[in-house]
């Protein structure tokens, strides 16, 4: 086991360190996160992994907060032990394309994994097909176990975001950024759920309305800053 200061941690994970404890506090701020409730995590280069150490209140953390493991868990630098959930963030990182992860016991989106019966959350707007469409709820299983881990990276395929039944949710994102950017979106897609189911029977986006919403889209690079034309 390798110790605080180890050659292998350089600049990059100094930096991820920095940034993992940045966006826990971002969540935890957004209420999404609270007390030692979720984990957050990212790649820091040359095959490693910040993420944020068992027992940390993430409203406070800080990069002393984040510890630094390899593919296979190996300690690589950090005061703290990591994650409980190290397992769920190593399986995304093993089988897909994601370059940070959060995880959350977000009210709205916890609540909704709780719902018997449902196995994904509908399109009822269309900014949930920055996501991928559909969300789907993965099968309850304890945390902090390899069958979760699976669970939850089945549920994730073709997807930004999904829902762990009677726990809460992940979102991945290609930056720290994005995965913050995608769980406050499905939190918010939740809520949205939540609040129509409340009223009445929720209407969901036909397959050709979410079609032409992500034709329409790509027509007008919506969601991008553009110049004004002179």
């Amino acid at each position: 086991m390798t110790t605080t200061g180890s050659p292998r941690a350089g600049e990059h994970s100094s930096r991820g360190r920095e940034e993992v404890a940045a966006t826990a506090r971002r969540l935890a701020a957004e209420g999404v996160l609270i007390g030692t409730a979720g984990n957050v995590s990212a790649r820091v280069g040359d095959g490693l992994v910040a993420v944020t150490g068992t027992g940390v209140v993430l409203a406070d953390c800080h990069a002393d907060d984040v510890t630094v493991v390899d593919a296979t868990g190996e300690h690589v630098d950090g005061r703290l032990a990591p994650t409980s959930e190290l397992g769920l963030h190593l399986g995304i990182y093993a089988r897909t394309q994601a370059q940070a992860v959060v995880h959350t016991h977000a009210p709205f989106s916890t609540a909704v994994a709780c719902v018997a019966g449902m196995d994904a959350l509908p399109v009822l707007h269309y900014q949930q097909l920055l996501l991928g469409g559909e969300i789907r709820v993965a099968p309850y299983a304890t945390f902090g176990t390899p069958e979760l881990a699976d669970l939850v990276v089945d549920a994730l395929r073709d997807r930004q975001a999904v829902l762990m039944a009677n726990h809460g949710s992940v979102a991945v994102g290609s930056s720290l950024d994005k995965a913050l950017d995608n769980a406050l979106l499905l939190e918010w897609l939740a809520a949205l759920h939540v609040r129509a189911s409340g009223m009445g029977t929720p209407r969901a986006l036909t397959g050709a309305q979410q079609h032409d919403a992500v034709v329409q889209a790509i027509t007008l690079q919506y969601g991008t800053t553009k110049e004004h034309p002179q």
